[in-house]
């Protein structure tokens, strides 16, 4: 390394080799291995402290690099998402994963492409503290140059900088997208064009300074307080959002502006900073430039910039209507226990259609378009009728309990969280129970009632087998097709919180108002009623016909790839144990019972579980909730059910209703 500084020392031009060699001294074999990371750092910052002329060397080499390049892209542009679309920007990036751009040497920003080429640089760069950075700043002594004209360049193409986002930040803040959800930014006079104003009256009198034509300048404060002010206009877009719906566009939108802001805020701290908090944000804005660099090709951070607001909004939408799936008292349980055995009486006739037309003589894609609409339109039947599908609640009620864990977590408080997981755990069970209670008698009846009245079973021997082998935990794949339908089932649940967002974003109810040729069929009263219905309850049957969809087509698409894919609902399947129990005559082994019933059961949990935490997966990124207390709410939870194990089936006599309808979704 000391060879390598004396070159340095020794050249005089503004090559990057001889600073990408010096990089690679500095950097771990591994990109975990901080501690090497840092050895190798404080070792150059002790040679700098040690030897002057390597120290002036490198500091004159430095700044040669940076004033012979253009800077205020680096600053105004890396790390801020450009004004593309979200699908454009996909493509863009899976392009340059590809092919990468190509590099100009004359702007500063690709000259980090350059030093920092490996995939996994920006990880032990930001992961190093401050403290190693700061010293290789305090160890090259920029307060020993005389020429304070020098570093005048950076600190101009900061400022060219500066204007550059403030223009931009004055378009965007303008945007009609904005103004729609909060108009309040045209009635009342924008922050955006203020900041703008401001921050043009700073650059011009810092240009004046720096040429000598004032002897002070104004500070930064009045931009900082502008700054707040667009942040609180973000905040209340957001708010706001919760009742008219977002879009990715928006998404994008509101990720842009708040990163300009923060890059902005960035950029006058460092100009109004001097020693040591001066380097600090140096380091911090490095590191922050280095990471967005490193990671300007990564799909998965576009990705989880861009849902982590809208997944907020659809988790909002379903938590919602996972509000109506949690009961506390015994009027709202046994509610929920008649809404499980309504969905089950329509269950056992759904099976009996799929039975029939499993009969059919027809090619793959008839039979999943046959499935597909008996399972869609008996869901959303289900729900048009108030009653519910058990498996249904996990995807609605855990957006419910992370926004719980949300503010239990704020307020370091458990009972709250464990007394709502009790409740959850309750009305799932007695669902459940109201399903499977109605389900096996009414296909037990029509199974019975075929036989008397065709004089053949309807499924018969060998279909009977084949239902029984189906539910065998062991023997057959039952569980792995009942993980499949638990991952459809959470994505039902997304896709309901979607369409309800977008329902209100796109405002359907309203348009459906105003459509004329529905006014002249169905008359304004009537029309007023369905739109009205349809903005409460568009999610929801999306939602149930999307998941129809899932199940019917499943079976093809593994017949289609050659992969054993298939669902298994605990609901169909105890209304397939009747079928199979009535079309063998009663003959089933006490065994064979045991195990299916055993079966029907495991897929049942299977459902719960894998739709359950899918489903709350989402709900706490979408809120940035990392829960530290799982260890401390289970242990409360467990001891919940040694004194009280009662409670998680059957509920308080005094509790009381907090939830409003149980049953009506």
């Amino acid at each position: 390394m000391e060879a390598l500084l004396a070159r340095i020392a020794a050249s005089d031009d503004a090559d990057v080799t001889l600073l990408a060699s010096l990089v690679e001294e500095i950097r771990p074999a591994q990109s975990e291995d901080l501690e090497q990371a840092s050895n190798n750092l404080l070792a150059l910052c002790y040679l700098l402290e040690q030897h002057q002329p390597l120290r002036a060397g490198l500091r004159s080499y430095l700044l040669r690099i940076i004033a012979a390049r253009k800077q205020s892209h680096l600053y105004a542009d890396t790390g801020i998402f450009p004004g593309t679309d979200f699908m454009t920007e996909v493509k863009q990036r899976l392009a340059w994963k590809m092919l990468p751009p190509a590099i100009n040497d004359t702007y500063l920003k690709d000259i980090f492409s350059l030093l920092f080429h490996r995939r996994d640089d920006w990880e032990w760069i930001a992961g190093l503290d401050d403290q190693p950075w700061t010293r290789l700043l305090s160890a090259l002594h920029f307060d020993e140059l005389y020429d304070n004209t020098i570093v005048q360049k950076p600190v101009l193409e900061i400022l060219e900088a500066l204007t550059t986002l403030s223009h931009r930040l004055t378009g965007l803040g303008l945007e009609n997208q904005l103004t729609r959800i909060h108009p309040a930014i045209e009635q009342y006079g924008s922050p955006f064009l203020g900041l703008n104003d401001e921050i043009s009256d700073y650059v011009n009198e810092y240009h004046e300074f720096l040429t000598g034509q004032r002897s002070e300048r104004s500070d930064d404060k009045q931009a900082m307080v502008l700054i707040a002010q667009c942040r609180d206009i973000l905040q209340k877009v957001r708010k706001h959002a919760r009742g008219t719906g977002i879009s990715i566009s928006l998404t994008q939108l509101l990720v842009r502006i708040s990163q300009m802001l923060t890059r902005t805020e960035r950029l006058l701290c460092l100009l109004e900073s001097s020693g040591e908090s001066r380097n600090l944000i140096i380091v911090q804005l490095f590191k922050e430039l280095v990471t967005a660099d490193n990671r300007k090709f990564s799909l998965r951070d576009l990705f989880s910039t861009h849902t982590e607001l809208l997944a907020l909004q659809i988790t909002e939408h379903a938590g919602n209507t996972g509000e109506h799936y949690v009961t506390t008292s015994r009027p709202g349980y046994f509610s929920m226990l008649r809404s499980g055995m309504g969905a089950g009486l329509i269950v056992g006739f759904m099976a009996m259609i799929k039975v029939l037309a499993g009969k059919l003589a027809l090619a793959p894609l008839g039979a999943a378009f046959i499935y597909s609409m008996n399972y869609s339109l008996g869901f959303m039947l289900v729900h048009a009728l108030h009653f519910t599908i058990a498996t249904k609640q996990p995807a609605m009620t855990a957006s419910r309990i992370a926004a719980s864990i949300s503010e239990a977590q704020k307020e370091q408080k458990l009972d709250g969280l464990a007394d709502l997981c009790v409740n959850v755990f309750r009305t799932q069970f007695i669902a459940i129970l109201g399903n499977v209670a109605l389900s096996i008698p009414t296909a037990y009846v029509i199974a019975w009632l075929w036989w008397f009245a065709t004089g053949e079973h309807m499924a018969n021997a060998e279909k009977s087998a084949h239902l029984i082998h189906e539910l065998n935990p062991v023997a057959s794949l039952a569980i792995f097709h009942a993980a499949i339908a638990g991952v459809c089932l959470f994505l039902s649940g997304l896709i309901s919180g979607y369409y309800d967002n977008k329902c209100l974003y796109n405002r359907i109810p309203e348009r459906l108002q105003q459509h004329r040729f529905l006014q002249r069929i169905l008359g304004q009263e009537r029309l007023d009623r369905f739109s009205a219905y349809i903005g409460i309850n568009l999610g929801a049957l999306a939602g149930n016909f999307y998941f129809g969809l899932m199940l019917g087509s499943m079976g093809t698409i593994g017949f289609i790839l050659g992969l054993p894919l298939d669902i298994r609902h605990i609901t169909f399947s105890s209304a397939y144990f009747s079928f199979a129990l009535v079309g063998s005559d009663h003959q089933l082994p006490l065994y064979t019972i045991a195990i299916s019933l055993l079966g029907v059961a495991a897929i049942g949990m299977t459902n719960l579980v894998v739709s359950f935490s899918l489903a709350m997966m989402v709900a706490l990124k979408s809120r940035r909730v990392r829960y530290t207390q799982w260890w401390p709410l289970a242990g409360m939870i467990a001891r919940r059910f040694m004194q009280k194990p009662g409670s998680f089936f059957w509920p308080p006599r005094n509790g009381t209703e907090v939830t409003g309808d149980p049953g009506g979704h």
